[in-house]
């Protein structure tokens, strides 16, 4: 079933549940019913159902935008260790994380679902001697979802919008997308979410929302902080979200503080955000 425009949702992993029906009470409870799914991962949420697990998500009756896929040794303790560990950036991890990028796409097809989320990791720059094989692996990503009709969107925050603008544009690969998340660019301090819109904006696919403040220290983490309390601009980013044509799910992502702070905030985000939607 096609999702409403500009539904409202949540991201699984915020909530830091470990099975669906705790999954499913918490969307009760928040009154909405679409959810961002965590494929089951060290990072985004391992699942007690196991390998039932598609089945039982499929049975609980929330709506499912697509699945979301950390790996297995990313570590996000400063900046830096990410941009040694995330995503396909590592040679020597890539041909284990192209074997667990297959369990997901596999997984996405059990929840009967076309879209799967991810980090690429920090993306080479330009006449950077590593940017060939980094750019293979990821036609190799867009080849293996093709073969199953999957599309794969990028999450935003590690590179700039231009360079990620470029490297889409250097792969002409029709089904990888944009996960844009406007808080990742000022955690990281990359780019300004807003104009980043019109560069990445005919690619976004999906959308995290969540709010943050630039780091006060270079090489540093910025602060993550409730929606609508940070230098985002959540409206103004919203507002402009929609003049850039984009109709897709709002999934709240809270990445900080205790499972009873996070549900918090996210009940939070979600009244701020329907404030923005009017």
């Amino acid at each position: 079933m096609a999702l409403p425009p500009l539904a409202i949702g949540v991201c699984s992993w915020s909530l830091q549940v470990g099975s669906i029906p705790e999954l499913a009470g918490f969307l009760r409870d928040l009154g909405v019913d679409v959810v961002q799914i965590a494929c089951g991962d060290p990072h985004h949420a391992s699942w007690s159902e196991g390998e039932a697990m598609p089945a039982a998500a499929l049975a609980a009756g929330f709506q499912m935008s697509g699945t979301m896929l950390g790996f297995p040794g990313e570590d996000y303790t400063t900046p830096q260790h990410i941009e040694r560990t995330g995503g396909f950036g590592d040679p020597a991890t890539r041909p284990e994380r192209l074997e667990r990028f297959r369990w997901a796409l596999a997984r996405t097809k059990e929840l009967g679902l076309l879209d799967i989320m991810l980090h690429a990791g920090f993306l080479p720059e330009v006449g950077d001697a590593s940017r060939k094989g980094f750019l293979d692996t990821l036609a190799k990503v867009s080849d293996l979802a093709a073969a199953e009709g999957i599309v794969v969107a990028f999450e935003t925050g590690q590179e700039t919008a231009a360079l990620l603008r470029r490297t889409l544009d250097d792969l002409q690969c029709p089904n990888l997308k944009v996960n844009f998340d406007p808080a990742n660019m000022l955690l990281y301090d990359k780019d300004d979410p807003l104009d980043a819109l019109e560069i990445l904006g005919p690619d976004i696919r999906s959308v995290h929302l969540k709010d943050a403040n630039r780091p006060t220290e270079k090489g540093t983490w910025g602060a993550e902080v409730p929606l609508g309390l940070g230098q985002t601009d959540t409206r103004a980013f919203v507002k402009k979200l929609i003049a850039v044509g984009y109709r897709g799910p709002l999934c709240i992502e809270r990445e900080v503080g205790t499972q009873a702070e996070r549900f918090a905030d996210i009940a939070h985000g979600i009244r701020f955000l329907r404030g923005c939607l009017g």
